[in-house]
């Protein structure tokens, strides 16, 4: 027996999420009614849906900056979508301003892990080799990858927790964003400037 999806359940969905109401009410339906699973599922798809667009061009984008109240620390994210229809879309300048003060707020050093270079990879490894030097042989490999993990994971943009909302990575932001807006859409580069105090 099927669970009735009601039209207030759908419009939540669609007013939290910002995707299409047919896509909120199938993620609903499939929940059986249950709304955090249908959340899960609208996330599983974004995913999916991003991987689709993957080959596609970029021709346009915005940029976006935040200054922090104190005026001493501040960013710019360049964020990257298919046509200035969405480039020029009030939400889509919202995430990237969203973007724009994470990164003043984390200072992350890379924007994916293959911009980790491999002599930061080896400067990190020599440092928690020295950490897990006294533990079992055959789990100093597992903790020494576990740390390394944990370590750049701080590091690249794209892996960290959203600063408003810790539930979602910066990953999972833009894959959202692309299943709302159907569009590719790429973080393309960033920087964060703060004022050095002596």
């Amino acid at each position: 027996m099927s669970t009735a999806i009601t039209t207030d359940q759908v419009k939540a969905l669609r007013e939290e999420t910002g995707v299409s109401v047919m896509q909120c009410k199938k993620a609903l339906e499939e929940a059986g009614g249950d709304v955090e699973k249908a959340r899960v599922i609208l996330r599983k798809k974004s995913g999916e849906i991003a991987a689709k667009k993957v080959d596609r061009i970029f021709g346009s984008g915005t940029i976006a900056g935040y200054i922090h109240v104190t005026g001493k620390v501040g960013s710019m994210v360049e964020l990257l979508s298919e046509t200035d229809f969405v480039s020029g879309n009030d939400g889509f300048k919202t995430l990237a301003r969203d973007i724009a003060m994470h990164v003043a707020a984390t200072n992350p050093k890379f924007l994916k892990k293959e911009d980790i270079k491999e002599s930061d990879m080896k400067a990190a490894k020599e440092v928690f080799a020295e950490e897990v030097r006294g533990k079992p042989a055959d789990m100093q490999a597992k903790i020494l990858d576990g740390k390394l993990a944990a370590y750049f994971g701080e590091m690249v943009l794209l892996d960290q927790p959203f600063v408003k909302d810790p539930n979602i990575t910066i990953r999972a932001m833009i894959e959202a964003a692309v299943q709302k807006f159907g569009e590719k859409i790429e973080i393309s580069r960033f920087a964060r400037f703060g004022v050095l105090e002596k």
